[in-house]
């Protein structure tokens, strides 16, 4: 005789259906809110999508094994499916419950996360109704298999909600072909505001489109962890419980840019949920934006310096000449043999600024604090042809001041969140063709200010989170980002 059997009905029907009460009593007088709770709830919670799939698994299994069992040669089969019930259901009560710790102490809120955990719990309401009737004969028998189907579609609905959660609301249709796309009828997903300019705009086709690729699985108008819709340009400004996220012309204050430029490690880094950062030139556009005031319906090419090529949803006619490539290769020969062992040392870190270029752009954000003093000056060999280069988030000090200074054809070079200070700064005055310089969240006085006014073609200096203030005196104040 099976599990189900043996317990007297009352008992099996009232020990498994109190859980599930629970649950929806739970579900109805403290459902998530958007606000962050306790950290073991949130850490218990965590272990949701982990528990989860058993339960999905075993309540499939169900009707394979009705319908296998029938045969004459598998009459176990069939025997043996309340007990895979109450394995699922029991299963599923214990990931609901993880499911409500996460909903309700994670932050999360919005009818995307309720419809996902109203799901479930129909899901194990219908699993118990499936165990219940299962075996009863007659016209119940019809009603169980009603039912257990309804079961495997409450299944089906319940891991789609589940992944526009986790993975963004059009995670089925993200990548879908376009022949494919045309063939269903799903139109192309826009990325722009057309209500703040569309396409035409910088916020419309260089920031929103960030945004909408990186950060709405939780920020979403159906998902809106600590109430921060990230889907629009009303939403952004509008910021979440916490308040603004981004505050126009004030880096410092805009906790949006501070959370993606903290450490990968930091627990208010974003995107979180080991999605993948921001690169530095997503990271670029957004302080820019933001340094230009936050406009949502300024012209795309009013931002002058943003980097090109990232994101922009413009569509633009592009041509392109024809490459020497045998030209090319001369030209790269004096650091080719150097470049290449570097590579292997540094991997993803160094790279040609294009296919027809000799010049050099090194992003060593992508080591983060494994890339140190004498990391950087392994690539003096390779100074001549820098143009470009990132050492955010480095464990770089103002030792690495003397290489830094030889690189003496950079345009851009970006130090963020290092541990350099002044003398970095007044090593860099005969970097003559440096036109944007980055020194947020340093050691920099104003006192390293006046170095700077010796380089002629200098545009920018950000200088957010520094002791460096709006009122300092110095000769490139109107050239200052906070």
């Amino acid at each position: 005789m099976t599990l189900p059997h043996r317990l007297s009905a009352s008992t099996g029907v009232g020990l498994l259906a109190a859980p599930i009460l629970v649950l929806l009593v739970l579900l109805v007088f403290l459902p998530p809110d958007g606000t962050e709770r306790s950290a073991w709830a949130q850490f218990i919670g965590r272990f949701h999508p982990l528990v989860v799939h058993l339960p999905i698994a075993l309540i499939l299994l169900v009707p394979v094994m009705e319908l296998v069992g029938r045969d004459q040669r598998f009459p176990y089969l069939r025997a043996s499916a309340p007990f895979v019930l109450v394995l699922a259901l029991i299963g599923g009560i214990v990931a609901s419950l993880l499911g409500w710790c996460l909903g309700r102490s994670g932050g999360f809120s919005g009818p995307l996360v309720s419809q996902h955990m109203w799901s479930g719990a129909s899901l194990i309401t219908l699993c118990w109704l499936c165990w219940v009737l299962h075996g009863r004969g007659g016209r119940l028998e019809v009603i169980y298999w009603i039912v257990l189907g309804a079961a495997v579609g409450a299944v089906a609905w319940t891991g789609y909600r589940g992944g526009q959660i986790s993975l963004g609301e059009n995670h089925l249709t993200q990548h879908m072909p376009g022949a494919f796309r045309k063939l269903l009828g799903v139109p192309a997903r826009t990325a722009t505001d057309p209500a703040i300019g569309g396409g035409n705009t910088f916020y419309g086709a260089r920031i929103q489109p960030i945004f909408t690729r990186s950060c709405l699985a939780c920020h979403s108008p159906e998902k809106r962890k600590a109430g921060l819709r990230l889907d629009n340009y009303a939403g952004i400004m509008r910021g979440g419980k916490h308040g603004a996220v981004v505050k126009a012309g004030d880096l410092r204050g805009s906790d949006l840019f501070r959370r993606v430029t903290l450490s990968s490690t930091d627990d208010n880094f974003m995107p979180r949920g080991g999605k993948p950062p921001l690169s530095p030139d997503q990271v670029k556009l957004i302080e820019l934006w933001i340094a230009d005031g936050a406009s949502g319906t300024a012209s795309l090419d009013s931002i002058k310096g943003a980097p090109a090529g990232v994101e922009s949803s413009a569509r633009a006619e592009v041509t392109f000449g024809k490459i020497d490539f045998a030209e090319v290769a001369k030209r790269r020969a004096d650091v080719a043999s150097t470049l290449a062992t570097l590579r292997q040392r540094f991997p993803n870190v160094l790279d040609y600024e294009s296919r027809g270029s000799a010049d050099l752009v090194v992003n060593a954000l992508v080591m983060g604090d494994k890339f140190k003093d004498d990391d950087l000056a392994a690539l003096t060999p390779l100074s001549k042809n820098i143009v470009m280069a990132d050492f955010s988030r480095t464990a770089i000090t103002d030792n690495s001041a003397p290489v830094l200074a030889g690189m003496k054809r950079l345009r851009t070079l970006r130090l963020m969140h290092t541990r350099i200070g002044d003398i970095t700064v007044r090593s860099l005055t005969d970097l003559d063709q440096l036109e944007s310089l980055s020194v947020f969240d340093t050691a920099v006085t104003p006192a390293a200010l006046p170095a700077l006014a010796r380089l002629p073609k200098l545009q920018r200096v950000y200088v957010g989170q520094t002791a460096i203030t709006a009122t300092s005196s110095n000769a490139v104040k109107e050239k200052l980002l906070f």
